[in-house]
């Protein structure tokens, strides 16, 4: 089902027809997130004002949640922006950074969980494990857990909300529930730069925006950040030239670079 060829489709797909990403993100990895949308031929919008949520809706493909430095307007703006694409069917793409290690985070995903039904849920974890019930004993916004040990959690989770979840790890696991999918690539670099998962997730939020359904979607964003990171590590000498490298490598990512660096295999 998930060849390299959909991989390279949707990788493709996104570069022509550059979906509109709106993103309520935190301050850390705006910028990050923004560079590495337009890299991969998308558009990021980075709106947080209530007063614009509807219209945001009206021009996005998708919409990413990430609760990574909340307040309490940030938490009223995801919830308009997120009731406004539910009413308008665009994708939602929740970035639970840090669920579990503060009651803020953790109600704050559960109440989009519960009212907006996300297409997708992207996290550690530690977070995955967080939301879905279980201890997952999050160090700040980084994981105690493997995406491994948080199988269960996840495709409990899934099936509670009927999303496609994804647990992002030295092997990253996507399931929607019933059928579960690992993506087999990237570096050791990855965890040693901020911003590394939330740009996962606004790659999954573009990917999804073209793709034929929602867990294609999921499965080939994770491949080509995988294959992308991949490829970037043996070019660098470390996090700092990492990053610029990544950005690099997603702007020229090919078939070749998809096929060589990611593998993905229905676990």
């Amino acid at each position: 089902m998930f060849s390299t060829g959909t991989v390279w489709k949707n990788v493709a797909a996104v570069r022509q027809r550059a979906p509109i990403i709106h993103s309520i993100t935190n301050f850390v990895v705006m910028n990050t997130t923004a560079n590495a949308l337009l890299a991969a031929g998308a558009s990021p919008i980075m709106a947080h004002a209530p007063e614009e949520m509807a219209e945001m809706a009206g021009i996005a493909s998708a919409l990413v949640l990430n609760i990574g430095t909340l307040t309490k307007p940030w938490v009223e703006s995801m919830m308009l922006a997120g009731m406004a694409a539910r009413e308008r069917r665009l994708p939602v793409v929740l970035d639970p950074v840090g669920a579990g290690a503060s009651s803020l985070r953790t109600t704050t995903a559960l109440e989009i969980l519960e009212k907006v039904r996300p297409a997708v849920v992207r996290g550690n974890g530690s977070e995955i494990l967080a939301l879905a019930g279980a201890a997952g004993d999050t160090r700040g916004v980084d994981s105690a857990r493997t995406a491994h040990e948080a199988v269960d959690g996840a495709r409990a989770l899934a099936r509670r909300y009927g999303a496609v979840v994804v647990v992002s790890g030295a092997e990253d696991v996507v399931t929607d529930g019933d059928v579960l999918w690992l993506v087999r690539g990237g570096s050791p670099l990855m965890p040693r730069v901020t911003g590394m998962g939330c740009t996962a997730t606004v790659l999954v939020a573009a990917h999804v925006a073209v793709a034929a359904d929602v867990l294609e979607g999921a499965v080939t964003g994770m491949a080509a950040m995988s294959a992308a990171g991949a490829l970037a590590a043996r070019r660098s000498q470390g996090p700092g030239s990492f990053q610029v490298a990544f950005l690099d490598v997603l702007h020229s990512l090919d078939l070749v670079t998809v096929r060589d660096e990611v593998e993905v295999v229905r676990a």
